[in-house]
Parts: C-alpha cells; structure tokens; sequence
C-alpha cells in the first residue's frame, strides 16, 4: 500500500470514528444517527431516529462567547410576529441555580394542542434552558411546545449532564445554547438543536438535534394539532415533576402577557381578533396568523363577540 492510499485511509478511519462521539458522557444510542449542518436542520424529516449529531458534535461556540470575565449569565431572544421563541443562551454555573421547587406551569407556548395519549399527555410545556439550571419557568420566550419524548428522555439526559457537571464544584462552567427549529410560519418546532462546552476542559460537550416527535402519533406542525396512528409509548429514562393543574393555574391560564410586538392570549383556544377591521379569526382559518401590530386576542368566540368583533367569513 502506497504512502498516498494508506493517507486516505487513516483519514476515512479517524473521520468514521470521530462521527461517533456524542460527548458530554452521553453515549451513543440505536436512537442516535449521525448528519448534518446547521443550515440543514429545518429541512430533516424525521425518519425513525430521535437524535442527530451537528457539526460532528462541535458546539460552535466564539472564544468571546466563553469568557467567564462577567460571570454566569442567561438570555433569551425576543418572541417573532408568530410569538414563536428563538434561541436560549447562557453561561451556565451553580449560582444560577435555582433553590425552591418548581411552580405549575400556566403559560401556553405556540401549538398548544394537548391532549391525553394511551400513556399520559401528549405535550409538554417545554423549556429550552431547563428549569434545574437556571430556574426560569413561566417565561414564552424560554418555552415550546414539546412533545413528552423531546422533553423526557431525549432532552432531560443531556441537561443532567450539564446539571451534574456544573453542581460537582462551585467553580465548573458551561456555555450553553438551546434552539428551537421552526420550518416556515409553522407554530410547532420541528426539534431543538442542544449544544454545551464546559469552560476549561472538555468534560461536556456536545452538539444535537433532536426530533420533536412522538410514537404512534403524527403531529400537524403549522397548528401544533395531532392524530394518533398507533400504539404510543414514551421511553423511560428518569421521571421528571410532573405540575398539577391548580385553581390558580386555571385562573391563570387566561391572563394576557405582554410584550413588545403585542397583546398574546395564553387560553387554549386562541381567538385573533383585526383591531382595523373589528373582525376576528379562528386557529384554522385562512387569515389567522394576522400582523401583530394590529392583532388583538382574545379566550373565546364569545369574548371577541362582546367586544364588538364579528367572525370572519373565510
């Protein structure tokens, strides 16, 4: 064999090799494929594997953008004219933290349909940066509509990589970054992409896609609406909180929460009323998804009625 071919082949070796590094200790699984770019990501279609690396699992994290000069810190984008949220960052360290027990969730991310599946809810209020981690919690631009597998095992494994790595010692750090991947106006994410890179070494590191999806169900992503298929079942992996609706997170489920580019409804069935036009639309119709500078929201038909709004004919 000549220098040139033995080259070539070293080279297919170490490159075959390297696509089989999950990292962050989180071996690979049957449920664990190999791809892609960060550009293609919006274009996968789920083809019976939860997981796939990105950027042979590289985070691609700035030196800048690991500097402990400031501390640990977290921040989160500002929700799109679809109220969608985008990517959740943060420089994870124990002094973010959180020390009390989680509180019921009541705020309703984009493509909120649940409903009861032969083995438990559908959905999952689903937060980017885990509660465990920096304690947030009822904040939309750090939640999606995930399904229980995205939430529990898929992503819950690797936060309790990042969560055992960061509360080992006081001073471990990780650069963290969570985001949601969207395919056009569609209001349910097709996945999130999870990378992590602890400060200072190379114990946690990784970067991954992972499917929203749920066996034995297909998910209608443009409404975030489902139909059972089959059989559905949950991989176990290890149990998180469940909140347990409460009268307060009742009453609280139909307040407004505000924010810049408008007025955005948190009841389950979302009625869009046109501030110009005093007319209001229904999730499935034609002009839901209206401009937000004109949008006004409402819990039912019946609130928009007694505001004055009348139901739009298409």
């Amino acid at each position: 064999m000549n220098k040139h071919r033995f080259t070539h082949l070293l080279t297919a070796i170490l490159a075959s090799a390297s696509m089989f590094a999950v990292g962050a200790n989180v071996k690979p699984t049957q449920s664990t494929v190999q791809a892609v770019s960060v550009k293609s990501l919006h274009t996968l279609n789920y083809s019976g594997k939860d997981i796939v690396t990105v950027n042979g699992n590289k985070p691609s994290f700035s030196k800048a953008a690991k500097s402990k000069k400031h501390g640990p810190w977290q921040k989160y984008s500002n929700l799109d004219y679809l109220n969608r949220a985008h990517a959740a960052n943060a420089l994870l360290n124990t002094k973010l933290m959180p020390h009390t027990e989680r509180e019921p969730l009541f705020v309703d991310p984009t493509g909120w349909h649940n409903k009861r599946i032969s083995d438990g809810w559908l959905y999952n209020r689903c937060h980017l940066i885990g509660y465990q981690l920096t304690g947030q919690n009822n904040n939309l631009k750090n939640l999606i509509t995930g399904t229980r597998q995205l939430n529990d095992p898929d992503m819950l494994k690797y936060e309790d990589k990042v969560a055992d790595y960061i509360k080992s010692s006081g001073k471990h750090y990780i650069r963290y970054r969570v985001t949601p991947i969207w395919r056009g106006n569609e209001l349910l994410a097709r996945g999130v992409q999870m990378e992590a890179q602890s400060i200072g070494d190379n114990s946690v590191h990784f970067n991954v896609f992972i499917f929203n999806v749920q066996p034995g169900v297909k998910l209608n992503y443009k409404t975030g609406t489902s139909r059972v298929t089959g059989a559905t079942s949950t991989k176990k992996y290890k149990k998180r909180t469940v909140s347990h609706k409460t009268k307060r997170a009742k009453k609280a489920r139909t307040r407004l929460i505000h924010h810049k580019k408008g007025t955005v409804s948190t009841a389950k069935q979302r009625v869009v009323g046109n501030k110009r036009s005093k007319i209001y639309h229904v999730m499935s119709g034609k002009n839901y998804h209206i401009s937000s500078s004109n949008a006004v929201y409402f819990p039912s038909e019946a609130a928009a009625r007694a505001a004055g709004y009348r139901k739009s004919l298409r």
